[in-house]
C-alpha cells in the first residue's frame, strides 16, 4: 500500500491543470461508481488525476493502475477493503481491463462498501463494454473521444477558443479570437492533433502500436478469435484505409479475405466498437445504429495518415474529419441528397471549388469547403466544425 501511495503522489505532482478535456465538467464525479472509456492516449488518466488534485482531499483518495505489479499478488477487493478501513472515500482504478474478472470484483466492492466512490477507466473499449453489462445498474459509463480541433489549438499552441453549437457554426458565427490563418494549423491537426501524445512527435510510432494491439490483442481476446483472424482484420482495415470513402460490397470483400458474410459483419462491428472505424448508416430507420451501413470511414484522420501517409485521399480525410467531430454531440447519418444529414440539415463536403448546384437551396443545405478561411451564406469552412466540443 505504501508503494501505491508513493506512485500516486508522484503522478499528482507532475499533473498540470492548465488544459482539461471537453468531458471533464460533464462527468458526475460524485456518483458511487462511474467508468470512463476511450482509446489509448486520449487523456483519461490525466483527467482523473486533475479531478483528484483540484477537488479532493488526497488523504481520502487513492489512484492505482490495474497493471501494477501489486496486483500480481493482491486482489482488488482486498485493496478496497483496506483502503475503506483507513477512511478512504475515493478509489480510482486506471486500465481496469488489465485486471482479470474486473467487473465481478467491482460489483462486490460496490455492494460491500456503500460509502466508497469508485472511478475506473479502460482503454480496451471492447472489454469494458462487455464487462460493464454486469455493472449496468451500478456504473455510469462515459466515453472520451480524442481531441477536437479546438482542444488541439489549446493544448498544442495555447490558443483558447470558444465551443460553438451546430446552429452557430452553420450561421457562420464562428470567430477565432487569436488566429488569423487557421488552415496551416488545421492541416497539422489532421495529421497529428487528435491524440495528446502527438505533441511529442511520436504520433506514428505510438499510434501504430495502438492499432496493432487492438487488432492482435483486444479484438481477438474479446471475441475469442484465433491469431489468424488478426491478419484478416488487418487486411480489412487496409482496404478501408485506401478507399475514398469505403462503400462496402460485403460479398466481394468476403471472397477477397476469405471469410463468411456473417463473420465480416462481426469484424466491422468489432473494429467500430474498438475505435478504429466508424460506420455511417443511412436514413431508413432514423435511429443511428439501426440503419443499413452506407459508408465506412477510419475513426479519425490521424489513423488515415498513419496507415496511408502521403497517399491519403484528401476527400476521404475531409469527410472523416467532419464525421469524427460532429458525432460527439450529434446523430450523423448519410443523406440521399448530400454526404451527411444531421437533424434537418444536409452537408456536402468538398474543396474550395465545391459548387452549389449539388445541394438544395432551401436554407437547410450547406456546402462545407476545405481550404477556405471564412464562410459566407450557406458555405461553411470545414475547420469550423472542429469547434463543436
Amino acid at each position: 500500500m505504501r508503494t501505491l501511495y508513493q506512485k500516486f503522489e508522484t503522478l499528482l505532482q507532475s499533473t498540470t491543470k492548465d488544459f482539461k478535456r471537453y468531458l471533464y465538467d460533464s462527468i458526475s464525479w460524485d456518483s458511487r461508481m462511474l467508468g470512463i472509456i476511450g482509446a489509448r492516449g486520449v487523456g483519461k488518466t490525466t483527467m482523473i488525476l486533475q479531478h483528484i488534485k483540484e477537488k479532493l482531499d488526497t488523504k481520502r483518495a487513492l489512484y492505482v493502475s490495474a497493471d501494477d505489479m501489486f496486483f500480481g499478488e493482491n486482489r482488488l477487493v482486498d485493496l478496497a477493503d483496506e483502503f475503506y478501513k483507513n477512511a478512504g472515500e475515493y478509489l480510482f482504478i486506471d486500465e481496469i481491463h488489465k485486471y482479470p474478472n474486473w467487473s465481478r470484483e467491482l460489483k462486490n466492492i460496490y455492494d460491500s462498501f456503500p460509502t466508497l466512490r469508485i472511478v475506473f477507466t479502460g482503454s480496451s473499449v471492447l472489454d469494458i463494454l462487455k464487462g460493464s453489462a454486469d455493472l449496468s445498474r451500478r456504473a455510469i459509463i462515459y466515453k472520451l473521444q480524442g481531441l477536437s480541433f479546438r482542444e488541439y489549438l489549446k493544448l498544442f499552441h495555447n490558443y483558447k477558443e470558444e465551443v460553438y453549437t451546430l446552429e452557430q457554426i452553420i450561421n457562420n458565427e464562428v470567430k477565432l479570437q487569436n488566429i488569423q490563418h487557421p488552415l496551416p494549423l488545421f492541416n497539422d491537426y489532421l495529421q497529428r492533433g487528435y491524440y495528446p501524445f502527438g505533441m511529442e512527435n511520436e504520433i506514428n510510432l505510438r499510434l501504430g502500436q495502438i492499432i496493432v494491439q487492438t487488432l492482435e490483442s483486444d479484438i481477438p481476446q474479446y471475441a475469442n478469435l484465433n491469431v489468424g483472424t488478426s491478419r484478416k482484420l488487418k487486411q480489412l482495415l487496409s482496404i478501408i484505409a485506401e478507399s475514398v470513402p469505403f462503400k462496402p460490397n460485403f460479398s466481394k470483400i468476403s471472397e477477397l479475405i476469405g471469410v463468411s458474410r456473417n463473420s465480416l459483419d462481426d469484424y466491422f462491428s468489432y473494429m467500430e466498437k474498438a475505435g478504429l472505424i466508424e460506420q455511417l448508416r443511412n436514413e431508413t430507420s432514423g435511429i443511428r445504429g439501426l440503419g443499413k451501413v452506407d459508408k465506412v470511414y477510419l475513426a479519425n484522420t490521424n489513423i488515415i495518415f498513419n496507415l496511408v501517409g502521403d497517399n491519403s485521399n484528401v476527400g476521404n480525410a475531409r469527410e472523416t474529419f467532419f464525421l469524427n467531430q460532429m458525432r460527439v454531440k450529434n446523430e450523423v447519418i448519410s443523406s440521399k441528397k448530400a454526404d451527411f444529414l444531421i437533424d434537418k440539415y444536409t452537408f456536402e463536403i468538398g474543396g474550395k471549388n465545391k459548387q452549389q448546384n449539388q445541394i438544395e437551396k432551401d436554407g437547410k443545405s450547406f456546402i462545407v469547403q476545405d481550404d477556405i478561411e471564412y464562410g459566407y451564406l450557406n458555405v461553411i469552412p470545414l475547420w469550423a466544425f472542429g469547434l463543436n466540443y
